[in-house]
């Protein structure tokens, strides 16, 4: 086999206190570490709340439930000991700055030579590779749309969800796809992720949890008030 083929197995199939020594760095956060919104909220101040901008019309009989299945995270998504994290990739696959950059260094080389044999990926689709020396088990690979599009960024999270469901993953955390240097404005951005991951949840039980994984502050003031919408809280 494929010297990254060895080493997806290997990394797949390690006791979690092995594969802890190959970290990039010392940090990492278990899914039990990171609040569910609802805990989030009984312990915050939250930002105002700020309106839904969807036809989704949200079961709110679930509201409930669904509260205890996503979490804001602010900090660095290579940390996540968590099933799959979704890196904001290009149509190439083969690294970048940013959200991107970051992942493939904490992953090392045979994340690179895997993407290398998916010959890239288009805007709005998504594929799957393995961990590596990251902690999550696996990285979704997605590409977001250069502008506010919403047709694509809807299928960016719908994607990434659909492989998820396909492979029974628990656990998955998601950056601002799009946001940043892909120019899409951040509040519209975080309509599209908080509308998709709602829609996903209420006909995906058995997912334990999505975490919304935000860097900057202002995304993280966006996504409280968000959430208060698509995730009302009692």
């Amino acid at each position: 086999m494929a010297g990254w083929k060895e080493d997806k197995e290997k990394f797949l199939s390690m006791p979690l206190d092995a594969k802890r020594k190959f970290y990039a760095g010392k940090q990492y956060k278990q899914i039990s570490d990171i609040p569910t919104w609802e805990e989030y909220a009984k312990k915050a101040t939250l930002a105002p709340q700020i309106p839904s901008k969807t036809d989704f019309q949200i079961d709110s009989s679930l509201n409930s439930s669904l509260c205890k299945k996503v979490s804001i995270f602010q900090g660095d998504i290579t940390t996540l000991e968590i099933d799959a994290i979704v890196n904001a990739a290009n149509t190439s696959l083969l690294g970048g700055g940013g959200v991107d950059g970051a992942i493939h260094r904490a992953a090392g080389p045979n994340l690179l030579a895997e993407c290398k044999t998916l010959n890239g990926c288009p805007t709005g689709d998504a594929v799957i590779t393995g961990g590596y020396k990251l902690p999550a088990k696996y990285v979704i690979h997605t590409v977001g749309p250069r502008g506010e599009k919403p047709g694509l960024l809807q299928q960016c999270y719908r994607n990434c969800l659909k492989i998820m469901a396909e492979r029974k993953l628990q656990t998955v955390a998601f950056p601002c796809i799009s946001t940043g240097i892909y120019d899409y404005p951040n509040e519209p951005a975080a309509h599209v992720a908080a509308s998709e991951v709602r829609k996903f949840l209420e006909k995906n039980s058995e997912v334990e949890r999505v975490v919304f994984c935000i860097f900057l502050d202002q995304d993280h003031v966006i996504y409280e008030g968000v959430l208060q919408s698509y995730f009302p809280l009692k």
